[in-house]
């Protein structure tokens, strides 16, 4: 019998050997925490000493900590970089909406490579990677998934006055609607999911959509830091004072259920502080006048310091990763990926030629391959990536702004002195590096995000003006809808399949049942809270509605009380673009904001 048994055994031991991995039950389980719009400033640990945030304070004394870690300043791209490993430029993903916030179908993301080792997968909130086929998250490998859609609650895409309450959300693509907070639902999801899987590997993602805008929390969250001078926005602090409620309530989640130790957990953010610190002027790139930045130019979507240099903690007991360590190395979002995948001895099925790399020489002490290191951040707010537009140069401890501005951190923290004409050979030499860099990966632009129209994935689907390619800036937010936002652009779309195709055009989405110039309700305010009432939707003339789409343009007129005008057409394979027309009755035009396409 015990010779049977040995004999079983030493099978067991060597398939695992060849496998090239360690059992499932060995293996870290992986929660990576991103939370939206809080900036380096915005913990108490780092230096802010009005917010009170004492479990992120905790895990941050517990924590390897990146003091020098930047992400994309704004949120789209970022992601983008953390999922792929890959600069965001890379991936398509250049901003945050204009058809730009869609992620190439050919990257292969982090939830598929765990997926591929034999992890359990599972994202809980805020995606914006796209909301379609082929860019859904169930699409790249994650098995559960819990969203709102779009950008933030309340935006184009999300369901129809959601207001961080009680909110309709996705459950694997399924609309249903939650009891609670949003930020308590993700982590309440989570802790469920966790316990669920909690005697197999899995890797969570918990991505919240706070404490990004509007500024909408309970009272008993803000209420401590309203009537303070020092305060730029409570309700904002109000937001992060629950998401570190929520933060410790997992913890000790993970401790009663005994696997905090071989967990991985990653607590981090995507762009600079909205609201935690107000700028001169209101300008993106201002110096903080008001609030806490911890020192730096700049708030969310700036290119300067405050703008991209954010918190990253990780945390991993049985990993030998729980006292506090500061890395002052330049890193970036694109090494999360080649870390994780280092730290739980991941194989690749393919050489993806990661921008980023481990961090693991780091965190055990070699600088060697870090100390020389060249980074580039940007964001853009035009359809296509312009050379040097809102993008800076990292280097040590200098910064090359737009190719003009020189700024040496050592001396210059909050990058007051433009040093260009003192350094000119430095200037000269790092706009070098960029232009190198950037011949190397303009050439990956050639190849566009097209939503696949057609695919039994997805049909019908419903496309969103928040994804036009347009030079404006797109209608984005239900705000914008319920204006009449006047605005147009087109979308990229592939025909997975030859046939005949139903197009309808809506002003209002679908759920609201409303004809097309009709006025929307008010949301109301609710009671206890910081969420206020909306403004009526604005009832519109529209008289005609218009199509084009490949080689085929059709018009119609418009009575003004259907709830959608509808076009069947006959669309070939392949590539093309889609864009629709109302014409007002003033001769004004716009596009229609909602348009469902079925096969």
């Amino acid at each position: 019998m015990k010779q049977s048994l040995y004999i079983v055994l030493s099978i067991v031991f060597v398939a695992q050997m060849f496998a090239g991995c360690q059992p499932a039950k060995d293996k870290p389980n992986v929660i990576l925490i991103m939370v939206d719009d809080q900036g380096y400033g915005d913990i108490a640990a780092h230096g802010n000493e009005w917010i009170q945030t004492p479990h992120i304070d905790e895990l941050h004394s517990k924590s390897t900590r990146l003091t020098d870690y930047h992400v994309s300043p704004t949120c789209a791209p970022t992601r983008a970089a953390i999922m792929t490993g890959h600069h965001n430029y890379r991936t398509g993903v250049f901003f945050t909406i204009k058809g730009r916030s869609l992620i190439l179908e050919k990257e292969t993301l982090m939830p598929q490579i765990f997926k591929d080792n034999g992890y359990n997968t599972a994202m809980f909130g805020k995606w914006h990677l796209g909301d379609n086929y082929p860019f859904r998250p169930q699409d790249k490998g994650f098995d559960e998934v819990l969203m709102h859609d779009g950008g933030g609650v309340g935006q184009t895409m999300d369901y129809w006055d959601n207001n961080y309450f009680d909110d309709m959300y996705k459950h694997n693509g399924e609309l249903k609607q939650y009891e609670g907070y949003c930020t308590d639902v993700w982590f309440e999801h989570a802790k469920q999911y966790i316990t669920e899987k909690k005697d197999e590997p899995f890797f969570c993602y918990l991505s919240t959509n706070a404490a990004h805008s509007p500024y909408w929390v309970a009272d008993k969250y803000s209420d401590p830091y309203k009537d303070n001078e020092n305060i730029p926005n409570a309700a904002f602090y109000g937001m992060i004072a629950n998401i570190d409620e929520n933060l410790g309530k997992l913890v000790d989640h993970l401790k009663a259920i005994d696997l905090m130790d071989n967990t991985i957990l990653i607590f981090t953010a995507d762009n600079g502080s909205a609201q935690g610190a107000k700028v001169e002027g209101h300008r993106l790139d201002g110096f903080v006048v008001k609030g806490n930045n911890d020192g730096m130019r700049g708030i969310k979507a700036s290119m300067y310091e405050g703008g991209h240099r954010v918190p990253f903690f990780i945390h991993w007991k049985d990993g030998g990763i729980n006292v506090g360590k500061d890395i002052n190395q330049l890193t970036a979002h694109y090494d999360v990926l080649p870390t994780l995948i280092d730290l739980c001895g991941l194989e690749l099925k393919k050489d993806l030629n990661f921008d980023g790399q481990s961090l693991v020489p780091l965190m055990n002490g070699d600088k060697t391959e870090f100390e020389d290191r060249v980074m580039f951040v940007n964001t853009q707010f035009s359809t296509d990536p312009v050379p040097w537009v809102r993008t800076a140069l990292l280097h040590k401890n200098w910064r090359l702004v737009e190719g003009t501005e020189l700024y040496d951190l050592s001396s210059d923290p909050e990058q007051r002195t433009n040093v260009a004409d003192q350094y000119p050979d430095k200037v000269e030499a790092y706009k070098a590096a960029y232009d190198n860099w950037w011949k190397e990966i303009s050439s990956t632009f050639e190849e566009k995000p097209f939503f696949i129209i057609g695919d039994k994935l997805e049909n019908p689907m419903t496309l969103f003006c928040h994804d036009w390619h347009s030079e404006q800036f797109t209608p984005w937010h239900q705000k914008h809808i319920r204006a009449g936002l006047v605005n147009n652009g087109f979308w990229r779309i592939k025909v997975a399949e030859a046939g005949t195709y139903n197009l309808k055009l809506r002003r209002w989405p679908k759920e609201l049942g409303l004809a097309l110039n009709d006025p929307a309700p008010i949301r109301p305010a609710l009671e206890g809270t910081s969420v206020t009432a909306s403004k009526i939707g604005k009832a519109l003339d529209i008289k005609k509605a218009r199509i084009k789409v490949q080689d085929i343009e059709m018009t119609t007129d418009v009575q003004g009380d259907e709830e959608y005008i509808e076009f069947n057409v006959e669309l070939k394979k392949g590539e093309s673009h889609l864009q629709t027309w109302f014409t007002l009755g003033d001769d004004v035009e716009i596009g229609a904001y909602y348009v469902e396409v079925e096969k």
